[in-house]
């Protein structure tokens, strides 16, 4: 077909009104000479005319033996000739005549044909006995009829749907296809010959018959009673199918040689889009897959010819895309210009290989390089003018607002916008349901008023629509990817530079010049989590040196600079091991996938968690207010943003699939070797806690069946002791702790109804929950637990207070279990933590306590204000506002409070019935503390009409005083027993025999404990009055004692003093043990000091003991006398 290119180049050259005349003797006076206006049937003899020309260039000439004179023999190849002269009409004009054509028919007998002038119509001859020549005629002008919709001007075929076409012959053959359908392309859209507009669609009216064609050839019978008959058809079928694509071929390359085909691309891209929404009609999907469709033989027949040509056309298809793509907003936009439509083109265009080669290397598909003056050039948007007739200020508020609303501000070539506005994956992925558009927030219009079936009804079908177009931008990144090295590594880059310059997503309030929407990076982690997929369950084959190779990862880890990303070990030494993957795309794309969720889904649940908030802090003020909220246009706004972004948040398949990734994530993280660990990115675990965290209070049911059981795995790993010096952010290690309380204690264990047991339990253990049947988590989770209990500290004030609660109940839980029992058993067996553990328990205990009983009294104040109308609406609005807010927050407070009180109450009372555990309360460092704290809770509950403290529904602010008091005073009972108990109850300031008292007989009177638990408890009061006067008598023994003997700090004798080396001051050192616990300084300088650098003062305490002694036997003979 080398003869189409020259053909389209002469038919260029000669333009449809070119001149014919040969002459080399005629002067070309066509400047000089006006042209005159030809008609549409001179225009299309005239192609025909020069379509001939170049026919007749490419085949030799024989003499005819019939006519004697010389006439072109029909080419047997795959092209063939349309002959034609040019005559002269009555006015001058040239015109297409026929010229004597040689064409051979099924019997092998020439016949010239000759028309002079005119063509006009043959007079059918009706054989006299069946011909088999014309019978073969009539299956071949069926066969057109059929693939071609064309019938021949004189032959037996009358159909008025067919567009008929005069090759100056009826008879058909192989060597005529090309001038037949060249005669039909060439008529002009304007001739009134087509029946419909889709006549005129220049290619898929070639896709169509190829298609046709190629359909037809397959349901040829394999075995015929006529051979010869079905391979002269077979041939007939097959140059329809050459001449198709090369028509096609040229037409895109001179997109002037028929008027139907000037507009090339477009059509294309036209035909590209119905490929995949109406398999039917596309033209990439062959009778025998993609490799045998009109689409793929196009795009070789252009290679073959011209592949800069190819490169142009794809290019061309490319920018009317973009072009389109530009228009669109969401997913849920018009056919007009909706993304799912031009993204299904792309993924047409991309069937064949080599067109998504073409695409990945187009101009513009990456942003510029880092660093290049390109990168650094500003793009200017002009904001949108104030409307017409708007005051001075109106001017100014309007573009006040224009500029708060960051989308009309200017942004860098390399940037989140440019990004999304400037390349081609941008556009793709900018696309979604992003909660800001009113287009989305509409469907939740009045959301407040409205059913839940009628919600779900709603979500559910955006969520449909969502899904079908990232399915779609999923396979068209597939098709690039899988395109070869060529594709591959522009995509990947790609996605390298859009993490790049979307590093402040992270922020809480992201500029929104210099990152792209959350929708864009949303839809770029699902993308990547479908990329995963073939690896989700097969965490070897990800290698860490990805993360170490800056080659690799193209900077998205940094270790320096502003985006320096934090690792999870603390100044961990840079890491020498080689990068030697065996397949290094899988890394890649893991690590790209983890970074992705970090910026898209992570953020978002974070900023959902906000959106709640506000959403419930309006509800409440609406309350206040005694305002319908169901009818509150704000509240259904702010309620629609919420519902809105829950369309693509909490949509199943992603939520599962973030679940699934990060259950990946743990696995490669308890694999990788101690050396690796503290390498990898902390995100990697900080990303699994909140993510998790977010689902089980939002999505729990998607929990359902996905398995955790790597995350809680690792969750144990780095809890461990052995783990806890490599992690030392305490905010990420109380996620951990976390973690455990949401997503694996059994819901009966810890208040929740709606997380499922299934989630918390382990299907390869028979169904018992990870905290049992792990072994890893019988060794070390316990004192892993007591230990975080007091990291935690440095976590913040109210902050926590919710870990620490987490934490009593995981403990709490463990303590019931026998298999953790060993490990409850060896915390014993260091002192120093399990002194710094209990030391925190009394400390939070007692600040708790305080904030409770004060808070409660306020709370009950305002809410009998509130409830008295008269008095409530004679306050001032400025000030109810002001008692409304601080109730709130008072609120707030206390349910923050209670719950770890009620479970620090019950985690002592669980800890004192072991007898080890209970020794290691009544060292002297601990039991002055302990006492204090279960007599200042004591004089809480019980003094001052503790137990009369009432507030309206006390279950919401969980307060419960009886159970509170119970706990209490199980507590004592397990210590009232005790000799040092009970002198320490003697020396406090809190005891008086009173409240003692008062406590038994409540205790007695609500029948909180029984049996030998009461008689104990209730022995106690006498029990301290009897050691009280023991005490008297000994205090009276050291009341005259030298100061050298007293504590500096406490004034009371010493018992076993010590010397500071940092000040050289003596103390004794139960002081200072107490002292150290809360403060890691030398109470007397403000040196550091710890408890181990502390020296026995033995000299000192020797002379103690003697003086003690000697006091001891004087009153001893002062008793005698």
């Amino acid at each position: 077909m080398s003869f189409l290119p020259d053909l389209a180049g002469w038919a260029l050259s000669g333009g449809a009104g070119g001149s014919n005349n040969d002459d080399p003797n005629d002067n070309d006076n066509s400047a000089d000479v006006p042209m005159e206006q030809e008609s549409e049937e001179e225009i299309r003899a005239k192609r025909l005319a020069r379509l001939s020309a170049r026919f007749d260039s490419n085949v030799p000439k024989k003499e005819s033996a019939n006519h004697g004179s010389s006439v072109k023999a029909i080419k047997t190849s795959d092209t063939s000739p349309m002959e034609v002269e040019t005559g002269s009409t009555d006015n001058g004009q040239k015109t297409a005549t026929p010229v004597p054509i040689a064409i051979t028919d099924v019997g092998n007998k020439a016949e010239s044909l000759q028309e002079e002038g005119p063509k006009k119509k043959r007079a059918k001859e009706l054989p006299e006995k069946p011909d088999p020549a014309r019978k073969l005629q009539r299956k071949k002008e069926l066969l057109i009829k059929k693939i071609l919709k064309v019938k021949l001007t004189g032959g037996s075929i009358a159909d008025p749907e067919c567009i008929e076409v005069d090759i100056g012959s009826a008879l058909l053959t192989v060597e005529n296809i090309a001038e037949i359908l060249a005669s039909r392309l060439a008529i002009s859209p304007k001739s009134g010959q087509y029946a419909t507009s889709g006549d005129k669609a220049f290619f898929a009216y070639l896709g169509s018959c190829h298609k046709r064609a190629s359909e037809e050839l397959k349901n040829m019978p394999v075995k015929s009673n006529d051979l010869a008959t079905t391979e002269e058809l077979k041939k007939i079928l097959n140059e329809m199918k050459t001449q198709l694509v090369s028509f096609a071929a040229s037409s895109l390359i001179y997109p002037d040689l028929f008027e139907l085909a000037k507009d090339g691309p477009s059509q294309i891209t036209h035909c590209l889009a119905n490929s995949t929404l109406d398999p039917a009609s596309s033209i990439t999907i062959g009778v025998a897959g993609k490799n045998s469709s009109f689409f793929g033989a196009l795009c070789d027949e252009l290679i073959n010819q011209d592949l800069g040509a190819f490169e142009t056309v794809v290019a061309d298809i490319l920018k009317e895309i973009k072009e389109e793509l530009l228009q669109c907003e969401t997913v849920l936009d018009s056919s007009g210009s909706n993304g799912l439509v031009h993204i299904s083109a792309l993924n047409a265009l991309c069937s064949y290989k080599k067109a998504a080669i073409v695409v990945a290397k187009t101009p513009g598909f990456l942003l510029p390089e880092e660093g290049t003056p390109k990168a650094a050039e500003k793009i200017s948007i002009q904001p949108p003018s104030p409307p017409p007739g708007a005051s001075q200020q109106q001017q100014q508020i309007f573009r006040m607002m224009a500029a708060m609303s960051g989308r009309n501000s200017s942004y860098l070539r390399r940037s989140g916008p440019a990004l999304e506005k400037e390349t081609l994956l941008g556009l793709i992925f900018r696309l979604g349901v992003p909660m800001d558009n009113k287009s989305v927030t509409e469907q939740f219009q009045g959301i407040a008023k409205r059913s839940r079936n009628n919600i779900k009804n709603t979500t559910d079908g955006l969520r449909r629509q969502l899904r079908v177009y990232q399915d779609s931008v999923h396979i068209f990144l597939k098709s690039l990817i899988t395109a070869g090295e060529n594709a591959r590594t522009p995509v990947l880059q790609w996605i390298t530079d859009a993490l790049l310059v979307n590093v402040g997503a992270t922020a809480l309030r992201p500029d929104k010049t210099k990152v792209s929407n959350p929708q864009t990076l949303q839809n770029i982690a699902v993308v990547l989590l479908k990329l995963c997929e073939r690896f989700m369950d097969d965490p070897s084959r990800i290698h860490p040196g990805f993360v170490w190779s800056e080659e690799d990862n193209g900077g998205i880890f940094a270790t320096s600079g502003d985006d320096v990303v934090s690792r999870l070990g603390e100044n961990a030494e840079s890491c020498t091991e080689p990068y030697d993957a065996r397949n290094k795309f899988i890394p890649q794309c893991f690590f790209l996938c983890a970074r992705a969720l970090h910026l898209s889904v992570v953020v978002g649940a974070s900023q959902h968690t906000n959106i709640l908030r506000q959403v419930n802090h309006t509800a409440w003020n609406l309350r206040q207010r005694n305002l319908d909220v169901a009818n509150d246009n704000n509240f259904n706004y702010i309620l629609s943003i919420q519902f809105a972004n829950e369309v693509s948040m909490l949509a199943p398949e992603l939520v599962i699939d973030s679940l699934r990734f990060f259950n990946l994530t743990a696995a490669f993280l308890t694999q990788t070797n101690d050396k690796a660990l503290p390498h990898m990115p902390e995100h990697l675990v900080s990303d699994i806690c909140e993510y998790l965290a977010f689902v089980s209070k939002h999505a729990e049911k998607q929990m359902e069946g996905v398995d955790l059981g790597n995350i809680f795995k690792v969750v144990v790993k780095l809890l461990s002791p052995q783990y806890a010096s490599l992690v030392r952010n305490y905010n990420l290690r109380a996620k951990l702790g976390d973690v455990l309380h949401d997503v694996y204690l059994p819901p009966d264990s810890n208040g929740r109804s709606s997380l499922s047991s299934q989630i918390c339990c382990d299907p390869r253990s028979g169904g018992q929950p990870y905290l049992i049947s792990d072994a890893d988590a019988q060794e070390s989770l316990a004192p892993s637990l007591l230990l975080l209990y007091g990291e935690v500290e440095h976590t913040g004030y109210y902050e926590k207070m919710g870990h620490r609660a987490n934490i009593a109940s995981l403990l709490q839980f463990l303590w019931a279990s026998k298999e953790h029992r060993n490990a409850f058993r060896r915390i014993t067996q260091n002192k120093t933590s399990f002194i710094t553990f209990a030391n925190g328990i009394m400390n939070e205990m007692n600040s708790l306590i305080v904030t409770v009983m004060e808070k409660l009294p306020e709370i009950r104040r305002v809410q009998l204000q509130m409830a008295n109308p008269t008095e409530w609406g004679a306050v001032p609005e400025e000030e109810r506002e002001t008692i409304s807010s601080r109730h709130e927050e008072n609120e707030q407070e206390v349910k923050r409070a209670l719950p770890l009180c009620n479970k620090t109450l019950k985690m002592l009372g669980f800890l004192s019935t072991d007898s080890d555990i209970r020794s290691l309360f009544l060292l002297d460092e601990l039991c002055p503390r302990l006492v204090n704290m279960l007599l200042h809770v004591l004089t809480k509950l019980v003094g001052a009409k503790g137990m009369e403290l009432k507030v309206d529904n006390p279950e919401s602010y969980n307060f419960r005083p009886k159970e509170m008091l119970a706990d209490l005073c199980d507590i004592f009972s397990s210590y009232a027993g005790l000799l040092v108990f009970q002198e320490h109850c003697a020396k406090s300031g809190y005891y008086t025999k009173y409240l003692m008292s008062k406590a038994v007989k409540t205790c007695s009177k609500l029948n909180l404990l029984s049996g030998n638990e009461m008689d104990v408890f209730e022995e106690l009061p006498s029990k301290v009055e009897k050691v009280s006067l023991t005490i008297e008598n000994d205090e009276a023994l050291t009341i005259d004692a030298p100061n050298e003997f007293l504590d500096p700090l406490m004034w009371t004798f010493m018992k076993d003093p010590v010397r500071l080396p940092t000040s050289g001051n003596i103390i004794d050192r139960s002081t200072i043990t107490q002292h150290l616990l809360n403060d890691p300084n030398d109470p007397f300088n403000r040196k550091a000091l710890s408890i181990d650098m502390v020296e026995p003062a033995t000299e000192l305490k020797e002379r103690m003991t003697i003086w003690l002694d000697q006091k001891r036997e004087e009153r001893d003979c002062k008793m005698e006398e």
